[in-house]
């Protein structure tokens, strides 16, 4: 049986962990975009796709196009396989950079090792070419146990087109948080105006706010953005256990508080309440005083020799008790 741990995240201290508004929230606008092409991929070693229909009709038009006519229209090869290609085209891309690009077989080829990507081109959700890809596909390692059938070209795209953006000019901007909530977004919007000196930003809900542009940054909005994104925050949370018991993970975190409770796990006892309402000497009950965090039950449960797997029963049982303050996420 695989062995398993556990890990507690602690803190939100107002000093230690502030965090710049760059790494929890995004400015509208400012994303990536998907990018997919189907292409062909040649020079196998007799490991491409065998009598794939797609894969000959691709490979007998490209042929055409370069002048070379055959009489049925298909090409069969061993040597070629029909791709999926696709990109991530990161925000303000200009026409001229480079993009990796990946690469995953579509019919029954067994590798795509060795082989080069002819030229393809990748389309955005609205059909318009962004790049074109063509390259020497890697595999990226050399173990055994490697997927075979997906396989990079490292700056195999070349961009054909720049992405239209102009921040420079904008009279508002709209940050939206990556984890809505309300007590974050008030702060946010707070920090945001006692950094600008006025009433600029203002929380629409608990996972928007808006920024209109100050007289004295008018026609500087990247500067102004740069301004904000550097603003640290204290981001709040809500109290939550996360448990994935395929791997044996129990992630938990400091808000998470217990009720008063006694429990009783195999050998393993644990009372949550007032040391006074301990009884007699030889009471082998590990006593937590009330209020205490889960991270206290799991040092106390540490000291007795718990191991991760009792853990995570203890925790759903308590949660079901209605002893645990905090939503429990089972992955």
């Amino acid at each position: 049986m695989r062995k398993l741990f556990f890990l507690l995240t602690f803190g939100l201290a107002l000093t230690v962990n502030a965090v710049r508004l760059k790494d929890i929230a995004s400015i509208r606008g400012v994303r990536q975009n998907q990018l997919i092409g189907y292409g062909v991929v040649v020079g196998l070693k007799g490991t491409g796709d065998g009598k794939t229909e797609f894969t000959a009709k691709s490979l007998g038009r490209m042929l055409d196009k370069l002048g070379m006519k055959t009489e049925s229209g298909l090409v069969e090869s061993k040597n070629a396989a029909a791709v999926i290609v696709t990109a991530q085209l990161p925000a303000f891309a200009k026409s001229g950079n480079p993009l990796d690009v990946t690469v995953s077989a579509l019919g029954d080829a067994s590798s795509l090792e060795g082989g080069v990507l002819l030229q393809t081109p990748l389309r955005a959700a609205n059909e318009e070419v962004f790049a074109v890809a063509q390259g020497s596909v890697s595999l990226g390692s050399g173990e055994k146990n490697v997927f075979t059938t997906v396989g990079r070209v490292p700056n195999g795209a070349i961009i054909e087109r720049d992405i239209a953006t102009d921040f420079s000019t904008r009279k508002m901007f709209r940050l939206t948080l990556h984890n809505p909530d309300f007590l974050t977004a008030a702060r946010s919007a707070i920090s945001i105006n006692k950094e600008l000196g006025g009433q600029y930003a203002s929380a629409k809900d608990g996972g928007t706010i808006d920024i209109m542009t100050p007289f004295s940054y008018e026609g500087r909005g990247v500067e102004l953005l740069a301004t904000i994104e550097s603003i640290e925050i204290n981001p709040d949370q809500k109290a939550r256990v996360v448990i994935n018991e395929r791997t044996g993970t129990v992630v938990i975190g400091e808000n998470v508080k217990i009720s008063k409770i006694a429990l009783a796990h195999g050998n393993i006892s644990v009372k949550v309440g007032d040391a006074k309402d301990k009884k007699g000497p030889e009471n082998r009950v590990h006593l937590l005083d009330t209020g205490a965090s889960v991270g206290d039950l799991v040092n106390a449960l540490n000291k007795i020799g718990v191991t991760p797997k009792d853990l995570i029963s203890i925790l759903q049982s308590m949660k079901a008790a209605g002893a645990l303050h905090g939503e429990l996420d089972l992955l």
